[in-house]
């Protein structure tokens, strides 16, 4: 049995399987998969989405899970930027399937990395103790990336990029303390854990 994970990026899809599934075989004694496939945007998520569920070689698919940064995000918007419910009501039903399941990183993926300060640089982790007990309080004013972006070059003299500082950072973050500080995050892991819980029973 497996998920099927349709992400925004490339880091993205190199990442999050592993970083996933370490916190999964960690609470359950189900082992499953975790394959991450990258989609355009929104329209090409509910269309993978649909293509994989109807597969009659899919049977095996335990959820298709769309993952989307919240920031950036076109489509149904609150006062201060997307709403995170009524996109995941609006995707959820454009794919209409019970097998498929939205969520969003708020605000960015990067925001799971705050959650663990010690994984950085030891010049840019005293900035970021500020973010580690709410992670994803950091909005669409000043997303993750671009706290990260400004950290890295006042004090390390370079630029953060998610294609390689990001993928050696997520090798390093525990999933348990990104659980424990972003609920939306927690939401995920834990309605994938549930799946998985499933197929024993």
């Amino acid at each position: 049995m497996k998920f099927i994970l349709l992400v925004e990026g490339e880091t993205e899809r190199k990442v999050l399987p592993a970083f996933l599934k370490r916190w999964l075989d960690e609470h359950s004694s189900q082992r499953v998969g975790l394959k991450a496939v990258k989609v355009k945007d929104i329209n090409d998520l509910t269309k993978m989405a649909q293509s994989f569920i109807k597969a009659p070689e899919n049977e095996d698919i335990l959820a298709v899970i769309g993952l989307l940064d919240l920031y950036g995000l076109k489509g149904v918007s609150g006062e201060s930027g997307p709403d995170y419910s009524k996109s995941v009501m609006e995707i959820e039903g454009e794919v209409n399937h019970p097998k498929f399941r939205m969520f969003f990183a708020v605000h960015e993926l990067e925001a799971w990395l705050l959650s663990q300060p010690d994984i950085f640089h030891r010049d840019v982790r005293v900035a970021l103790k500020r973010y580690a007990k709410d992670p994803e309080s950091v909005d669409f004013n000043k997303p993750p990336s671009k706290v990260l972006s400004e950290l890295y070059w006042g004090k390390l003299h370079k630029k953060y990029k998610k294609t390689t500082d990001g993928t050696v950072l997520f090798s390093m973050l525990d999933p348990h303390s990104a659980h424990s500080t972003c609920r939306h995050l927690a939401d995920l892991l834990d309605t994938m854990l549930g799946l998985a819980q499933k197929t024993g029973t």
